[in-house]
């Protein structure tokens, strides 16, 4: 019985080994491959998205006519 268990035990991990040992060549290969034939579906460019335009600050526009006041009365 533990020699049945044993065979099955190494039967599955094989199975399961060569599957992802087949799934890294596969998708070694594909990633050669692929780019050759990017010219017929190439990706689309990110769009920018415009940056918004910065609020006018009224305490900003103070501070400016303040320190304009203060260097002509200088």
């Amino acid at each position: 019985m533990m020699m049945q268990g044993v065979v099955l035990l190494l039967a599955g991990m094989g199975i399961v080994f060569a599957f992802l040992a087949l799934l890294v060549c596969v998708m070694t290969v594909a990633a050669k491959i692929v780019p050759r034939f990017n010219h017929i579906l190439p990706d689309e460019e990110p769009k920018k998205k415009p940056r918004p335009a910065a609020p006018a600050s009224d305490d900003a526009a103070i501070a400016l006519a303040i320190a304009v006041a203060r260097s002509r009365a200088a």
